[in-house]
C-alpha cells in the first residue's frame, strides 16, 4: 500500500522550506517599501500553516518503507502544489486577476521555462521580481534536491525522490549517501551563482539586477528584470558573461563538481559534454555565417556575438532575449526548434530532450543501418566507451516517442483553442523543453499573455511534465500505478 503518511510528511517539509524562500522575498519587498509586502506576508503565512498541518499528519511516517511510487508522487505533488502556493503573491497582490496566469507564471518559474504572462515586468515591484528569479533558482537544481541536502531524510525515500526529480537517463552517485551528493551539488550551484553575480555587478548592472540575472542564468531560467530582457543593457560584456555561464548551467553538475575538485578528465572525456559543445560550435558557425552573409549584421563580431548568445540561450533552455530573431527568417527558426528540442546535458539545470539521449538515438540508428547488410552481427550501442544496455536504449526510444506524442497532442489542443499554427508549435516545444521563447507572437521574449486560460493550464502541465522528464508525471496518470 502507498505510504500516505510519508507523502504528507515530505510535502509538509517542502512547504516549510519554501516558506523560508518566500520570507526572503518578503524581506526584499520590505527593503524596497513596495506594495507587495502584504501579499508576501499573507502568502508565507498560509504556506507555513499548511506545511505544519501536512507535517503533523505524516509525523509518524516510516520513511524506510517508502519506495518508488511514494517518491514519484512526492515529486509530482511538490511541483504542482508549490506552484499553487507560489502563485499567491502574484494573485493576492493584484498583479494579475487570473488564477491561470498566476499559476502559469509560477510553474514557468519553478520549471525554469521563462515564459511569462506579464507584458511589462518593469511595472512589477522589486519583491515580485526577486520572487520570480528565486523560483527559477530553486527549480534549476530542484526543490527536492535542496531539501534532501539540508534535512536528515533517511531511508530509500530520499533516493527515490532524488531520482524522480533529477534529469537524465541514469543518475551517477559519487558519494554513498544521497544527502552527501545533494550537498555537494548545491555547494557548486551556490558558488557559481555568486561568481556570475559578481561578474555581472562588475559590468553595467546594478546589484539588484545582477543578483536576479545571476540566479536565472545559472538556473537556465531566463526571467529578467527588464521588459527588453538582456537587450536592455546593449552590452557585449553582459552577453559574453551570460553565454559562458548558460553553457555551464547546461553542463552536467556532477561533472562540473569533478572539474572544480581537480578531476578535469571526468568532464573533458565525457562524450555527452563533447557532443554538446560540438553542437554549439557548429550551430554558432552556421548562424554567424547566415547573419553576416544575409546582411542582418554587417560587423562580423556582432554577428558572432548574437549567434553565440542566441544559440546558447536556446540550447541551454535559458531563453534570454538579447535580439529579435523573428526577422532572421524561417532558416533560423528551424535551427531554433532543433536546439529547443535537443537542449543540454543530463544532470544539468536545463530541460529538453538532452544531448545524451540524442547521441544514443543517433548511434542506435547507425547500428540499424549496419544490420541491414550484416543482419546477424551483434553491434551494441556504446556511450562513454561502455556498452549501453538494451533496457536503456528501449527507455530512450520510449522517451522519444512520448516526447513527440506530447508535442503533437499539445499542438492539437492549442490549435483547437484558436491559437495560431506558429504560436502553437513554438509554445508546446518551448514549454516541453522548458526553454521560454516561442515563435510568432510569443517571440524571443516568451510572452504568453495572448493565450487563453485553457491553453495556459495545458502549457503549465506540459512544463511540469517536461521538467520531470515525462515518465514521472505520465506514470502517475496510468491506472496501473495505483494498483497494489
Amino acid at each position: 500500500m502507498l505510504n500516505i503518511r510519508f507523502i504528507f510528511k515530505m510535502l509538509g517539509l517542502m512547504f516549510i522550506m519554501e516558506t523560508l524562500f518566500m520570507v526572503i522575498s518578503l524581506g526584499v519587498a520590505f527593503a524596497y517599501q513596495g506594495d507587495d509586502v502584504a501579499a508576501f506576508a499573507w502568502s508565507s503565512g498560509i504556506l507555513f500553516v499548511v506545511g505544519i498541518l501536512f507535517y503533523m499528519i505524516g509525523a509518524r511516517a516510516n520513511e524506510r518503507s517508502a519506495g518508488r511510487r511514494e517518491g514519484m508522487l512526492v515529486v509530482a505533488l511538490t511541483w504542482a502544489l508549490l506552484s499553487l502556493f507560489g502563485m499567491l503573491p502574484f494573485y493576492l497582490g493584484g498583479y494579475t486577476d487570473s488564477v491561470a496566469d498566476a499559476y502559469f507564471e509560477t510553474m514557468s518559474g519553478f520549471t525554469t521555462t521563462g515564459a511569462s504572462v506579464f507584458p511589462n515586468v518593469e511595472l512589477l515591484p522589486e519583491g515580485i521580481l526577486f520572487w520570480r528569479s528565486l523560483l527559477q533558482w530553486q527549480g534549476g537544481m530542484g526543490m527536492i534536491v535542496f531539501t534532501v541536502a539540508l534535512l536528515p531524510i533517511f531511508g530509500e525515500g530520499a533516493s527515490q525522490m532524488f531520482d524522480a526529480e533529477s534529469s537524465g537517463i541514469t543518475h551517477e552517485r559519487f558519494r554513498p549517501r544521497i544527502t552527501q551528493v545533494a550537498k555537494r551539488l548545491w555547494g557548486v550551484y551556490v558558488f557559481l551563482t555568486l561568481l556570475v553575480v559578481g561578474l555581472l555587478w562588475a559590468g553595467p548592472m546594478n546589484l539588484f539586477d545582477a543578483i536576479n540575472h545571476g540566479m536565472t542564468c545559472l538556473a537556465t531560467g531566463g526571467f529578467s528584470t527588464k521588459a527588453a530582457g538582456v537587450a536592455y543593457w546593449q552590452s557585449p560584456y553582459v552577453e559574453y558573461v551570460l553565454s559562458i555561464f548558460m553553457c555551464i548551467g547546461a553542463t552536467n553538475m556532477t561533472l562540473v563538481y569533478f572539474f572544480m575538485s581537480g578531476r578535469f578528465s571526468k568532464l573533458l572525456k565525457d562524450e555527452e559534454v563533447r557532443w554538446f559543445y560540438a553542437i554549439i560550435a557548429i550551430a554558432v558557425a552556421v548562424v554567424t555565417a547566415w547573419l553576416y552573409l544575409k546582411g542582418i549584421y554587417t560587423d562580423l563580431e556582432e554577428a558572432f556575438r548574437n549567434a553565440l548568445f542566441q544559440v546558447t540561450t536556446l540550447i541551454s533552455t535559458t531563453g534570454y532575449a538579447a535580439s529579435d530573431y523573428i526577422p532572421w527568417g524561417p532558416f533560423f527558426w528551424l535551427i531554433a526548434l532543433i536546439l529547443m528540442v535537443i537542449c543540454g546535458c543530463a544532470g544539468s539545470t536545463c530541460g529538453g530532450f538532452k544531448v545524451g539521449r540524442f547521441v544514443i538515438l543517433a548511434k542506435n540508428l547507425l547500428n540499424v543501418f549496419k544490420k541491414q547488410t550484416h543482419p546477424h552481427a551483434v553491434i551494441p550501442v556504446r556511450f562513454n566507451g561502455r556498452v549501453v544496455s538494451t533496457d536503456v536504449v528501449d527507455r530512450v526510444l520510449a522517451f522519444a516517442f512520448a516526447y513527440i506524442v506530447l508535442i503533437v497532442a499539445g499542438c492539437l489542443v492549442l490549435m483547437a483553442d484558436d491559437a495560431g499554427f506558429e504560436e502553437s508549435i513554438g509554445a508546446v516545444v518551448t514549454c516541453l523543453g522548458n526553454v521560454g521563447p516561442g515563435l510568432g507572437t510569443c517571440g524571443p521574449v516568451g510572452n504568453f499573455a495572448g493565450f487563453s486560460d485553457l491553453s495556459k493550464w495545458v502549457l503549465s502541465f506540459i512544463m511540469m511534465t517536461g521538467r520531470l522528464e515525462i515518465f514521472t508525471v505520465l506514470t502517475i496518470l496510468l491506472p496501473g500505478f495505483w494498483k497494489q
